[in-house]
């Protein structure tokens, strides 16, 4: 895949992870795709697998935003590094990370995300100690 490819896949693919609309986001995979990140790391296969993960994740965080900071180009697709604006409780974290995706015939077949989730989970962890 050439970078502009991959510029333009990821401008119309980042934003559906915001705004709590996960139906949209999983368009974008195909029906066997693989699914992994920091909390599924044996990863998740197909569309009911991956759609019921994202049912949950995007209605927990449907204000975060995602940004592609880099692109690299593979054979098979692209690496991304990005940037994250997640809104936790009261904060703001502002993280970063990359994405492995691959794609076949316009859609992702393997979407692996790789990013340090310690602050956010710390910040979870506080607010739900102070309720």
């Amino acid at each position: 895949m050439k970078v502009n490819e991959a510029l333009d896949f990821c401008s119309k693919w980042l934003p559906n992870w915001t705004g709590n609309n996960p139906t949209a986001l999983v368009r974008f995979y195909s029906g066997n795709a693989f699914y992994r990140d920091p909390a599924n790391t044996e990863g998740l296969r197909g569309h009911d697998q991956i759609l019921s993960y994202f049912k949950k994740l995007l209605a927990a965080n449907p204000n975060w935003r995602w940004e592609p900071l880099e692109i690299f180009p593979t054979d098979k697709g692209f690496v991304a590094k990005w940037k994250a604006t997640i809104p936790v409780s009261s904060e703001v974290i502002i993280e970063s990370g990359m994405d492995i995706v691959e794609i076949e015939r316009g859609k992702v077949t393997r979407n692996e995300v790789y990013f340090d989730r310690s602050k956010w989970l710390e910040i979870l962890r506080r607010s739900k100690g102070a309720k």
